[in-house]
């Protein structure tokens, strides 16, 4: 079962290997849209607190200095189980 939880915006760790990048402009346009209208979706977190998605939503909730946001914490995959 997928649970939402808030947690703090200092806990979660930007992805390295992200590939997506987002200008300045469009992190702005996010802290806008959760602004007038909350987060819609939470930022997806491995069990590291690493995010898997939702870059620009957590950059954004640091543009607004946010204290918390939403997560959902993804369960391992199948090869990301252990034997």
């Amino acid at each position: 079962m997928i649970g939402i939880e808030w947690i703090a915006v200092d806990a979660i760790k930007p992805n390295p290997r992200n590939a997506r990048t987002h200008s300045k402009k469009q992190i702005r346009q996010i802290a806008d849209s959760i602004s007038a209208f909350g987060f819609r979706a939470p930022i997806v977190i491995d069990e590291s607190g690493v995010i898997i998605c939702g870059h620009g939503r957590h950059a954004a909730a640091i543009l607004l200095g946010l204290k918390e946001v939403p997560v959902s914490r993804a369960e391992p995959g199948p090869a990301e189980l252990p034997d």
